[in-house]
Parts: structure tokens; C-alpha cells; sequence
């Protein structure tokens, strides 16, 4: 089984969020429907950016780097090419 860490941009406060799943389609449209707690404030989002990992605890402990201040300047770079892309 995969599970699937991933990036959203919250176009309501223009900031990231950080989450796991194993199907990240679904889990997108969860956090767009309103249905997830932690973001159901903050939509609408955009996925911006992914990584799969075959292995459970390998996938949480990258969602657990990307949250920390450690992950802070991938998380900015990534940030920085999706708001490129979009300007074009």
C-alpha cells in the first residue's frame, strides 16, 4: 500500500498544509468539502505538491519533517514555483 505526503495552499490565508494519506485525491476533496477539522476554515486548497512512499512509518515521519522548522525552506521553495506557475 502507498501513502501519499502531500502539500496544499489554502487560497483563503495563502498558507500550507501539511498532511498523509493513501489516497490523496480523496483526502483533497475531504479538505475542499469542508469534512477535515483542521482545515475546514481555511478553504478553498490546491495541491501543490506530493511524495509516495511504500512504507507507512517512512511516509509519517517525512510529514513530520515537513512540518517542523527543518522543512520550512522546501516548503517555501515549493510554494514559491506553484505561485510561478500559477503567475504565467
Amino acid at each position: 500500500m502507498k501513502h501519499t505526503v502531500y502539500i496544499l495552499f489554502s487560497h483563503k490565508d495563502k498558507k500550507l498544509y501539511v498532511g498523509c494519506a493513501k489516497d490523496v485525491m480523496e483526502r483533497l476533496k475531504r479538505h475542499n468539502a469542508g469534512s477535515v477539522l483542521a482545515t475546514k476554515n481555511r478553504r478553498p486548497f490546491s495541491l501543490i505538491y506530493t511524495e509516495t512512499f511504500t512504507d507507512k512509518a517512512e511516509a509519517f515521519n517525512r510529514e513530520r519533517f515537513l512540518k517542523s522548522l527543518w522543512g520550512a525552506r522546501l516548503k517555501k521553495k515549493v510554494l514559491d514555483d506553484f505561485l510561478k506557475a500559477k503567475a504565467k
